[in-house]
């Protein structure tokens, strides 16, 4: 077994559970059979499947956020097929396996929890958080020193976040790692001066009519508010996905109000539509 594990184990899953995991590894083993398996999944790459590996973890949120348990049940399936996906091509390169996955994150998990499988001490999540975080920042910096020289840049406290990241999530992270360090707005009364000023650049940059200077300055406008969220203790990209329903939800509440009718409406109707609908909805 995995090193540090001096705690008692927890209780084992059914073997119902490790014989249905089993039987999904062989299913796309067969789908991936030269053999007889299926020409689509034949077909398929790491970088083909990865959109699908993403748009499977929105889903598994969505029925999170929507309370959907058995949607939730059906969408981990899916979260999961794609990770026995992806180790099923990588053991066909011979690169690693799903054994090695799941070893591999079962070594991480008994080495970021020292409290639990160690002799280490936590008294709160708080505690355990920055617990959690010093670990990982050890392993990136015992990852770089391990890494190839010369092409291999210095290690930096940004490592680690994925540029694949939804733009507000990834912005939101990048700040919190250069917070860490030092490098932060004291707080969040001091971010709103800063959105002024982008509003203002943005206003500049339009006058201007260039394309590019346009989407720096908005680029920047949307990087500060992602800075005032953080400092608030805001989810931005949650806040923006809230945002977006809420005006979904408005929306179709005028069209359904208005009937065929609604795009013959000129801007003052529905502008006069809406604010009907905002004190409804």
């Amino acid at each position: 077994m995995s090193e540090g594990l001096n705690a008692s184990p927890p209780p084992k899953q059914p073997a119902t559970a490790t014989a249905a995991f089993a039987r999904l590894v062989e299913i796309m083993a067969r789908l991936r059979d030269p053999q007889g398996g299926c020409p689509w999944d034949l077909a398929q790459t790491f970088e083909t499947i990865a959109p699908y590996t993403i748009e499977e973890a929105y889903e598994v949120a969505e029925a999170i956020r929507t309370g959907d348990r058995p949607a939730l049940c059906e969408e981990l399936g899916d979260l999961l097929l794609q990770v026995v996906y992806h180790a099923q091509m990588a053991a066909e390169e011979g690169s690693f396996d799903i054994g090695s996955v799941v070893e591999a994150i079962n070594a991480k998990m008994i080495r970021r929890h020292p409290h639990v499988f160690g002799d280490a001490s936590v008294q709160s999540a708080e505690e355990q958080t920055r617990a959690w975080e010093e670990l990982k920042a050890r392993e990136r910096a015992a990852k770089a020193a391990n890494g190839h020289a010369g092409d291999t840049p210095p290690p930096s406290a940004l490592d680690g976040v994925a540029t694949a990241l939804p733009a507000l999530l990834r912005a939101q992270k990048i700040q919190a790692r250069a917070a860490r360090v030092g490098f932060d707005w004291r707080a969040a009364d001091d971010v709103i001066p800063k959105i002024e000023e982008e509003i203002a650049e943005v206003r500049d940059a339009v006058q201007s009519g260039s394309a590019d200077a346009i989407e720096d300055e908005i680029g920047d406008l949307l990087f500060a508010a992602v800075n005032l969220a953080r400092k608030l203790n805001v989810d931005a990209e949650g806040a923006l996905r809230r945002a977006t329903l809420k005006f979904e939800t408005r929306f179709r509440a005028m069209e359904q109000s208005a009937g065929e009718g609604f795009p013959a409406l000129d801007l003052d109707a529905m502008e006069e539509l809406w604010q009907k609908v905002k004190k409804q909805v």
